[in-house]
């Protein structure tokens, strides 16, 4: 008799740690977050209206400023990795068009990393266009 009240104590004990152990992967566990849209909505507003035809000043800064978005949204929804290139590919199966948002973050990268780089307007403009939807991709606007 007493031997069965060990093992059901040994069983009660294991059942509460494996209980415990739950709660805790489960209370730590960090999977997709959800993202507050207005805030990046006003955020990606204020971007587009920094882009100023007659300004060439404010082009590579709205590129810089959406890349910078981007990011922060893909860190928000907690996508893994180290750096935005490699948050960007593990959400590459998520882009309405990949091609267009490495292209649009290829772009931050010269213009972050080379003092000649030239932009014009039309193609600033494009640019913005593709880091807006992979905004909608990620749910952030």
């Amino acid at each position: 008799m007493d031997q069965s009240i060990g093992i059901i104590f040994f069983l009660s004990a294991i059942l509460i740690f494996a209980a415990i152990l739950f709660a805790v992967i489960s209370l730590t566990k960090r999977g997709p977050q959800a993202l507050d849209v207005e805030k990046y909505r006003t955020r990606w507003l204020t971007i587009e209206q920094q882009l100023k035809r007659d300004e060439s000043g404010s082009y590579p800064m709205s590129v810089l400023n959406a890349d910078s978005l981007l990011d922060q949204a893909l860190k928000d929804k907690g996508i893994q990795g180290a750096t935005m290139g490699e948050r960007m590919k593990n959400m590459q199966k998520t882009w309405s068009n990949a091609n267009n948002v490495w292209t649009a973050h290829k772009l931050r990268n010269q213009i972050a990393h080379e003092p000649d780089v030239r932009l014009d307007y039309e193609s600033t403009r494009r640019t913005l266009m593709a880091f807006k939807q992979a905004l909608k991709d990620v749910g952030a606007i």
